[in-house]
This record gives C-alpha cells, sequence and structure tokens, in this order.
C-alpha cells in the first residue's frame, strides 16, 4: 500500500478506497456502539465492562515487564506457551470482580490515605530521598496516566488490599506442615560416586557405510538445516545517542543551579500532633502544656499511641496537612505550637529534634548532573529520529534506505535462523542483548512493513530481505556430524550398560572401591548436601537421584547430556532437628501463610466472579494475545 500510493495515480485509488473504507466504518462501526457486547466489548464482570483497548494495554505493559526481567521481549507465541496470556486474563477479572465487590459494600478510602501511600511510593522519590512532583508527574505519564486516573487507580487498589487483607487476615500454617516442609528441605545425604566417562566405554570402531546411512535415516531431522532469514534493522536508543553527547560544564551547572532545591538533602524534623475534636478543647490542652503538663501525658490521657501521635523524622514535604507542616517548621526545637486548624480537626504540634537540611557543591554532583543532561537530550533525539524514520518508512523507503538518509547505522544478517545463530552455528553477535528482533522477523516475512519494537527506550525497526526455507541435508553434507552423534550415542550406551553391571555387582555385596580400580576410575565423595545445593563438581542429576534412593542403596545416573555415566552408593542419611525460632523456619512459614492466604483470597475472587456473573469475549482475546495469527 505505501509502495502504492507513493505516485499519484496510486495516491487517488488510495483516497477511494479510504473513502470506501470510511463509510463503511460509518454504516458497521457506529452501529457497534449501541449494542450490549459488541467487538470492541472484551469482558464483563457484572456491571463491569471492560474493553478490548483496555485489556490489550494491560496484557500489552505486563509482557513488555517479563521482557524487562528476562532481557528481551517476550514473543505472543512464547507468551501463550508459558501461560502468561490467560495469568493476566485471570488476574483482570479478578481485579475487576474486587472492584465490584468494594462497591457493594460501600468501601472508600480517603484522599488522605491515598496520597500517603503515593508519597511513601520510592518510585516517586528523587535523588535527595523524598516525593518529587516532577518525578512523579513524569513516571506516571510515560505509563500513560493523568494524575487523576492515576489516583483513582491508586484508591481501587488499596480498596482491593482491604478486602484481600480482611479475607486472609489470621491464616497461619501449622506448626507440623511448616516441620514437615523444613526436615524435607534439610534433610541432608552423603555419597560415595564414581565417573565414567569416554575412556570406560572402550575402543569404538568406525560405523560402516551401511550403519551410518542406517543411522542417518533414523535420526534425518536432527540434520535438518533449518530456515533462515536475512535481516535489516537499525536501533534508536537514548543509550546509544547518549554516548556521543558532550555536555559542557555551564550547561551542567546551570541545571544545577536550577535543580538545586531538589537536589538538596531538605531540612528534617521530629513532628508530634495532637487532633482535638473543636477549639476549645485544643486550648485547654494548651494552657495545661503551658502551665507544666507534658504533651505526651495529654496524649496518653486521650488514649492515644505513640504511633498516633508521632510523625517522625520528616521533612516538611513529607506533611500531609500544609497547615500542620507550617507551624512544625516554624517553631524552635522542644515548643509546643498553639491550636492549629488543620485538614482533619484542630491540632497542637510539637517539635523535637532538628537536622538541618545539606545544599550539595557542583562538584560533588557534576558528573551526575551531566549524565541526566546527556539522558535527556538522547530521549528528546530519539523522539526526533523516530518521527523521522516513521516519515522514511511512510514514504517507501526500506529500513537500510532510510537508515541512509538519515546517517544511522543499519545492521544487516546474511541468514539467521530462529535460535539467533548463523549457518556456521555461531550466535549472532552484531544483535544488541536483549533485543528479540529474530522472533520478530520469523513472525513476519518479505515486504511486510512492521512496526517497531520498543526497545531500551527506545525503537528498532526491521525488515525481513529474504527467506531461505529449511531442508533434507544429503549425508554427504552432513556426514561429520552424523558420524560424531552416532559415536556419542554408542558411548551413552557401553557406559549405561556398565554402570547397570557395576550396580548390580554392588548389589550383591561387591565394593565400590573395587568395581572402581577395575575400571581405572577413582571413588570421590559428596557429604551432608541437600537437594537445593549441588556440591561443586557434582551434576544435579546425581543428587536427585541420590535423594530417591535409600541409605546404603546404589544407583546411577547420566550426566553431561549421556557422554559420563555416574554410580553411587548413599553412605549417610541425616535430618536435622527443627528450630522453630531460626530465620530459615521463619521464612518458610511466612512463604507458607503468603501461599495460604493467596489461595484463600483466589477461592474468594471465584465465589464473587460466580455470583456476579463472568463473560469474555473470545474473539477478542484470541485478537489481543495473538492466538488468530
Amino acid at each position: 500500500m505505501r509502495k502504492a500510493s507513493s505516485n499519484w495515480l496510486g495516491k487517488t485509488i488510495m483516497a477511494v478506497v479510504m473513502g470506501v473504507l470510511i463509510v463503511s466504518f460509518g454504516i458497521w462501526g457506529i452501529a457497534d456502539i449501541f449494542k450490549g457486547f459488541g467487538q470492541s466489548t472484551f469482558a464483563k464482570v457484572g456491571g463491569t465492562e471492560i474493553s478490548a483497548e483496555q485489556f490489550r494495554q494491560i496484557y500489552t505493559d505486563r509482557l513488555q515487564q517479563l521482557g524487562r526481567q528476562f532481557g528481551r521481549p517476550l514473543t505472543p507465541d512464547q507468551a501463550r506457551a508459558f501461560g502468561i496470556d490467560r495469568q493476566v486474563l485471570q488476574q483482570t477479572l479478578a481485579e475487576a470482580a474486587l472492584d465490584e465487590e468494594a462497591r457493594r459494600m460501600g468501601l472508600n478510602q480517603s484522599d488522605a490515605e491515598v496520597l500517603r501511600t503515593i508519597y511513601n511510593d520510592p518510585n516517586f522519590k528523587g535523588l535527595n530521598g523524598q516525593f518529587d512532583p516532577q518525578r512523579f508527574q513524569s513516571v506516571i505519564r510515560n505509563f500513560g496516566y493523568t494524575e487523576g486516573r492515576y489516583i483513582a487507580e491508586q484508591r481501587r487498589v488499596g480498596l482491593r488490599r482491604q478486602i484481600a487483607g480482611t479475607i486472609s487476615s489470621g491464616i497461619a500454617p501449622t506448626k507440623s506442615m511448616v516441620e514437615a516442609l523444613t526436615r524435607f528441605q534439610n534433610e541432608q545425604r552423603s555419597i560415595d560416586y564414581v565417573t565414567l566417562g569416554a575412556a570406560q566405554a572402550g575402543t569404538i570402531d568406525p560405523p560402516s557405510p551401511e550403519a551410518l546411512a542406517a543411522y542417518f535415516e533414523d535420526h534425518k531431522v536432527q540434520f535438518r538445516a533449518p530456515e533462515y532469514r536475512k535481516i535489516a534493522f537499525v536501533a534508536i536508543t537514548p543509550e546509544e545517542i547518549g554516548k556521543w553527547e558532550t555536555v559542557s560544564d555551564e550547561d551542567a551547572k546551570k541545571l544545577f543551579e536550577e535543580r538545586k532545591d531538589r537536589l538538596s538533602t531538605p531540612e528534617k524534623r521530629e513532628v508530634s500532633q495532637i487532633v482535638f475534636p473543636d477549639a476549645g478543647e485544643a486550648q485547654a490542652a494548651r494552657a495545661r502544656i503551658a502551665s507544666g503538663t507534658s504533651f505526651d501525658d495529654i496524649a496518653k490521657e486521650r488514649k492515644l499511641s505513640a504511633a498516633d501521635v508521632n510523625l517522625g523524622l520528616v521533612a516538611k514535604s513529607a506533611i500531609l496537612d500544609p497547615a500542620v507542616g507550617d507551624a512544625a517548621f516554624s517553631l524552635p526545637s522542644g515548643e509546643v505550637s498553639q491550636p492549629v486548624q488543620g485538614r482533619f480537626g484542630i491540632a497542637l504540634v510539637k517539635v523535637g529534634k532538628i537536622e538541618p537540611g545539606v545544599t550539595p557543591t557542583y562538584e560533588s554532583l557534576a558528573q551526575q548532573v551531566k549524565n541526566e543532561i546527556a539522558s535527556e537530550r538522547a530521549r528528546t533525539k530519539v523522539a526526533e529520529l523516530r518521527d523521522k524514520m516513521e516519515d522514511e518508512r511512510g514514504g517507501g523507503s526500506s529500513v537500510i534506505d532510510a537508515a541512509q538518509k538519515l546517517k544511522l547505522n543499519a545492521v544487516t544478517i546474511d541468514a539467521v535462523d530462529r535460535s539467533g545463530r548463523l549457518p556456521n552455528g555461531q550466535v549472532a553477535s552484531n544483535i544488541p542483548r536483549g533485543l528479540d528482533v529474530v522472533s520478530q522477523a520469523f513472525n513476519s516475512d518479505v515486504g511486510v512493513d512492521n512496526d517497531p519494537i520498543q526497545f531500551n527506550n527506545g525503537y528498532v525497526w526491521y525488515d525481513v530481505l529474504g527467506i531461505t526455507p529449511s531442508r533434507e541435508r544429503p549425508l554427504d553434507e552432513v556426514r561429520d556430524q552424523v558420524e560424531a552423534k552416532w559415536r556419542e550415542d554408542q558411548i551413552s550406551a557401553k557406559l549405561r550398560a556398565k554402570a547397570t553391571e557395576m550396580v548390580q555387582k554392588l548389589d550383591s555385596g561387591a565394593k565400590l572401591a573395587d568395581e572402581a580400580a577395575a575400571a581405572g576410575v577413582k571413588v570421590e565423595n559428596a557429604a551432608n548436601f541437600n537437594r537445593e545445593a549441588s556440591p561443586p563438581g557434582v551434576p544435579a542429576g546425581v543428587i536427585a537421584a541420590a535423594f530417591r534412593t535409600a541409605k546404603d542403596g546404589d544407583g546411577q545416573t547420566s550426566a553431561a547430556g549421556g557422554s559420563q555415566w555416574v554410580v553411587f552408593r548413599v553412605t549417610n542419611v541425616t535430618v536435622p532437628p527443627v528450630d522453630f525460632a531460626s530465620d530459615a523456619a521463619k521464612q518458610l512459614t511466612e512463604a507458607l501463610r503468603r501461599s495460604m492466604s493467596d489461595e484463600q483470597v483466589a477461592q474468594y475472587v471465584s465465589k464473587i466472579e460466580s455470583d456476579i456473573g463472568v463473560t469474555v469475549n473470545q474473539a477478542a482475546f484470541a485478537q489481543v494475545t495473538g492466538a488468530n495469527n
């Protein structure tokens, strides 16, 4: 379409086509608004309707989060294979069900509590460790939120936590459960073992031509040439662009002066407050304090705990009530204020210890400020280049042509398979770590105008330039590989037979040391290991096999992909006593409690969904998660 519309005739035809589409949307699309469950509706949970676009955003955000954790993006196929699509669906429905339950129960959360949660969120704190309003706005904007929408979402999250906390309150694992799992985790075993390798397999004569040909026929699929694709891509990221940004001291000093207040550590004070229902009580209490009654005694008389009174050592910006903050930061240490009209009543405010603020020097933060400027410039440059790149692509340019026009570095890989390997078996080294452009290319085709991939806060454009289909290789082309694999299988089979024979002798009373000497190997020992930690040099498979074998019992298992075989005897089994006061036991108890709580909440949500009704548009679900592709 893009190439066809590059001349006047193509543009005329496309204008007619688009006109027909617009009329079609007018006839078919607008009517969908008046239907109760149209294509734009993804699911209904009670009276809550979730649009397909809402779920698409939730699902995309989740995949991007997981991609950042794994260090590489997840493809739709991988996400479905891991069951992420269903997990996100169930979570979305559960959240909507809890929102419905909160409305039914008439629950609400105060603005003060929502603001407290936001102020304490480490994601919104600046370099000085305090809540940074500009950072808050920037972060929520990057995630597509306005301030009002984010606060509303946090209120919903808070209400969900209230319900979940009530449902799971008081749940705790039994002592016998903790004891059983602790014994299972802490059980220790010791083994004597020998490792049989290629030397113990004996001489392996080369296969006859007929035997090799027969082996190749039986395993032909293992030697098939994979599909290869020729791809080109160009990456525009702040990290890449920032390498070439030079920031002068003049620019850095200017920004430092502008942001000095944000970079400074503000003055902090120990603040306490007592809130009274009216001015009369507050004034009477203030008079008693002036006559010698302590602030703490007044608090005790009103049955207030230390947590009810003490705000802690805080900066002025951390005090939710501006009137209380103004009073606290105008008093000398040890003084009590006159009654203050605050948001939540009439308050008396007391100030304890005062920590003066600290203003840093430019020299101490010069490099940090320069890095920040370089990052900001790079982000701006990324946005500019993104728009220019999209314009070039929209005009019909290929990725390589567009990169050349914009003086960007385009990478071309002549042949790469689905695993990211070149025909020589080496991993393609010119693909940035974490960029899964290969999977994206294998989900595309030659000539397709692909959407850019979001990567490292930037974008990657790619084209598929050619496809070499998968094919069967003749024996002559892979003879060396076939013979090497045949030899590996022969060694593995002989080692397994030798290990089986050795175990049979041990079970009949033979000594491991004698059998090891006859085989030309030495006996080794691994002592006091548990299920979760393999001793150095001992394959994990041996550990698992040892825990399936009784004390004084013998066993065998493969190692190193079958090129080695291990024969062992379990010499000791120890189950340490359970110390319920240990940190490990406490951590296990907490993990069990969380698991039981999650299960309890899941059952509660399931009951809510059953009562209020849940309907999912499966066609929309398949479309959003890529199951239709």
